[in-house]
Protein backbone atom coordinates (compact mmCIF):
# COMPACT_ATOMS: atom_id res chain seq x y z
CA UNK A 1 0.00 0.00 0.00
CA UNK A 2 0.95 3.81 -1.02
CA UNK A 3 2.96 5.36 2.20
CA UNK A 4 2.62 8.88 0.26
CA UNK A 5 2.13 9.99 -3.07
CA UNK A 6 4.76 12.16 -3.33
CA UNK A 7 3.94 13.64 -6.84
CA UNK A 8 0.85 15.16 -4.70
CA UNK A 9 2.39 16.09 -2.06
CA UNK A 10 5.52 18.11 -3.46
CA UNK A 11 4.54 18.56 -6.70
CA UNK A 12 7.58 21.14 -6.82
CA UNK A 13 10.29 18.15 -5.91
CA UNK A 14 8.32 16.05 -8.67
CA UNK A 15 8.98 18.96 -10.90
CA UNK A 16 12.25 19.15 -10.03
CA UNK A 17 12.78 15.15 -10.70
CA UNK A 18 10.89 15.82 -13.90
CA UNK A 19 13.35 18.55 -15.44
CA UNK A 20 16.01 15.99 -14.75
CA UNK A 21 14.32 13.31 -16.51
CA UNK A 22 13.71 15.27 -19.44
CA UNK A 23 17.50 16.68 -19.47
CA UNK A 24 18.35 12.72 -19.54
CA UNK A 25 15.94 11.81 -22.42
CA UNK A 26 17.17 14.73 -24.60
CA UNK A 27 20.46 14.88 -23.52
CA UNK A 28 21.81 12.70 -26.74
CA UNK A 29 22.49 9.32 -25.51
CA UNK A 30 20.66 6.40 -26.74
CA UNK A 31 17.29 5.65 -25.51
CA UNK A 32 17.82 1.83 -25.57
CA UNK A 33 21.20 2.42 -23.80
CA UNK A 34 18.84 4.60 -20.94
CA UNK A 35 16.11 2.05 -20.53
CA UNK A 36 18.96 -1.02 -20.00
CA UNK A 37 20.74 1.10 -17.52
CA UNK A 38 17.92 2.02 -15.79
CA UNK A 39 16.43 -1.23 -15.35
CA UNK A 40 20.08 -2.63 -14.39
CA UNK A 41 20.10 0.49 -11.84
CA UNK A 42 16.34 -0.78 -10.30
CA UNK A 43 17.53 -4.22 -9.87
CA UNK A 44 20.10 -3.12 -8.05
CA UNK A 45 17.79 -1.09 -5.80
CA UNK A 46 15.00 -3.68 -5.71
CA UNK A 47 12.30 -0.82 -6.85
CA UNK A 48 9.53 -2.94 -8.62
CA UNK A 49 7.80 0.29 -9.49
CA UNK A 50 10.65 1.34 -11.88
CA UNK A 51 11.53 -1.96 -13.27
CA UNK A 52 7.94 -2.39 -14.58
CA UNK A 53 7.75 0.85 -16.33
CA UNK A 54 11.65 0.34 -17.64
CA UNK A 55 11.11 -3.23 -18.86
CA UNK A 56 8.12 -1.80 -20.30
CA UNK A 57 9.24 1.08 -22.23
CA UNK A 58 12.57 -0.55 -23.33
CA UNK A 59 9.98 -3.40 -24.81
CA UNK A 60 7.67 -0.96 -26.48
CA UNK A 61 10.92 0.24 -28.00
CA UNK A 62 12.12 -2.69 -29.23
CA UNK A 63 13.96 -4.14 -26.63
CA UNK A 64 14.15 -8.25 -26.31
CA UNK A 65 12.93 -10.40 -23.93
CA UNK A 66 16.00 -12.40 -23.83
CA UNK A 67 18.18 -9.03 -22.84
CA UNK A 68 16.20 -7.82 -20.37
CA UNK A 69 16.26 -11.52 -18.53
CA UNK A 70 19.97 -11.81 -18.52
CA UNK A 71 20.74 -8.67 -17.43
CA UNK A 72 21.65 -9.31 -14.11
CA UNK A 73 23.86 -11.79 -15.53
CA UNK A 74 24.98 -8.96 -18.57
CA UNK A 75 28.94 -10.19 -17.74
CA UNK A 76 28.49 -13.54 -18.46
CA UNK A 77 26.70 -13.19 -22.16
CA UNK A 78 27.69 -11.86 -25.31
CA UNK A 79 24.05 -9.85 -25.85
CA UNK A 80 25.29 -6.01 -24.53
CA UNK A 81 27.83 -4.35 -26.73
CA UNK A 82 31.14 -2.48 -26.05
CA UNK A 83 29.11 0.15 -25.16
CA UNK A 84 26.40 -0.78 -23.38
CA UNK A 85 28.79 -3.08 -20.83
CA UNK A 86 30.83 -0.05 -20.15
CA UNK A 87 27.50 2.00 -19.65
CA UNK A 88 26.62 -0.83 -17.32
CA UNK A 89 29.59 -1.17 -15.32
CA UNK A 90 29.47 2.49 -14.80
CA UNK A 91 25.77 2.51 -13.29
CA UNK A 92 26.57 -0.65 -10.87
CA UNK A 93 29.74 1.40 -9.63
CA UNK A 94 28.07 4.80 -9.55
CA UNK A 95 25.10 2.89 -7.80
CA UNK A 96 26.87 0.84 -5.10
CA UNK A 97 29.63 4.06 -4.47
CA UNK A 98 29.10 3.52 -1.01
CA UNK A 99 29.86 -0.13 -0.54
CA UNK A 100 32.38 0.07 -3.15
CA UNK A 101 34.93 2.34 -5.24
CA UNK A 102 34.54 3.50 -8.43
CA UNK A 103 37.64 2.51 -9.85
CA UNK A 104 40.38 3.84 -12.35
CA UNK A 105 39.83 0.87 -14.84
CA UNK A 106 35.56 1.45 -14.93
CA UNK A 107 36.47 4.50 -15.52
CA UNK A 108 38.68 3.94 -18.07
CA UNK A 109 36.23 1.51 -19.61
CA UNK A 110 33.53 4.10 -19.62
CA UNK A 111 35.91 6.33 -21.44
CA UNK A 112 36.70 4.10 -24.13
CA UNK A 113 32.89 4.50 -25.09
CA UNK A 114 31.74 7.69 -24.10
CA UNK A 115 33.55 11.40 -24.09
CA UNK A 116 33.44 14.08 -21.42
CA UNK A 117 29.81 15.03 -21.78
CA UNK A 118 28.24 11.69 -22.41
CA UNK A 119 29.59 10.35 -18.93
CA UNK A 120 28.31 12.70 -17.32
CA UNK A 121 25.10 12.69 -18.60
CA UNK A 122 25.62 9.25 -18.37
CA UNK A 123 25.85 9.30 -14.80
CA UNK A 124 23.03 11.84 -14.45
CA UNK A 125 20.86 9.25 -15.94
CA UNK A 126 22.17 7.12 -13.25
CA UNK A 127 21.52 9.97 -10.21
CA UNK A 128 18.30 10.67 -11.74
CA UNK A 129 17.01 6.86 -11.66
CA UNK A 130 18.84 5.96 -8.34
CA UNK A 131 16.85 9.29 -7.08
CA UNK A 132 13.48 7.85 -8.69
CA UNK A 133 14.02 4.38 -6.86
CA UNK A 134 14.10 5.81 -4.03
CA UNK A 135 11.38 7.57 -3.97
CA UNK A 136 9.62 4.67 -5.47
CA UNK A 137 10.27 2.58 -3.16
CA UNK A 138 10.39 4.29 0.32
CA UNK A 139 6.71 5.55 -0.26
CA UNK A 140 5.57 2.30 -1.61
CA UNK A 141 4.47 3.85 -5.23
CA UNK A 142 1.90 1.17 -6.90
CA UNK A 143 3.42 -1.41 -9.31
CA UNK A 144 1.99 -2.24 -12.36
CA UNK A 145 -0.55 0.04 -13.31
CA UNK A 146 2.30 1.65 -15.99
CA UNK A 147 1.64 1.65 -19.25
CA UNK A 148 4.09 2.90 -22.17
CA UNK A 149 3.51 5.97 -24.27
CA UNK A 150 1.66 5.51 -27.22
Amino acid sequence: MMRIDYKQASPGAFQAMLGMEQYVRGCGLELPLLELVKTRVSQINGCAYCLDMHTKDARAAGETEQRLYLLPAWRETSFYSPRERAALAWAEAVTQMASQDVSDAIYEQARQQFDEKALVDLTLAIVAINGWNRLAVSFRSDVGSYQPPA
